[in-house]
């Protein structure tokens, strides 16, 4: 959850982060932190059986979406558009489901379960395309490795 805390205050409207990983992996967690960060006091849900959660009430609107039943597609139906383009963030689960309505910038985070230890434990690789999100990745790195 603290990352995704630590990653909110270089958000603006428009931004895009996309979280692909395994259930269970910690997507909805992550997710909860960023809105923490984003001044949203309201619990944080898994949007999987609504699709698409909106919290108005934080620094900037937050858009969680849950995409893993547009599996057999649908997802232009949706106006995902209307999401990306506005004034919030958008946070996408299962963004494989919707690759054809992502725009080119967005900052894809791999959530990988490391259980080989008896403990769970979560690996993130960050993966941002455009430069807006290099920059970003860049300096979550440089403020996780302060510590």
């Amino acid at each position: 959850m603290t990352i995704g805390q630590k990653l909110a205050p270089f958000l603006q409207a428009k931004d895009i982060i996309l979280l692909d990983g395994d259930l269970g992996a910690g997507k909805t967690t992550f997710t909860k932190g960023l809105a923490l960060g984003l001044g949203i006091k309201r619990n944080v849900k898994s949007p999987t059986f609504t699709i698409i959660r909106e919290y108005q009430e934080g620094r900037l609107p937050l858009y969680h979406m849950d995409v893993y039943r547009l599996e057999e597609g649908g997802g232009d139906e949706l106006g995902l558009d209307e999401y990306f383009n506005g004034d919030g963030v958008s946070v996408v689960e299962w963004s494989q489901f919707v690759e054809s309505e992502l725009p080119e910038d967005y900052l894809r985070i791999a959530f990988h379960r490391q259980d080989e230890t008896g403990e769970e434990q979560r690996k993130m690789t960050f993966l941002p395309k455009g430069k807006r999100f290099e920059t970003i990745v860049k300096k979550l790195e440089a403020q996780l490795n302060d510590k």
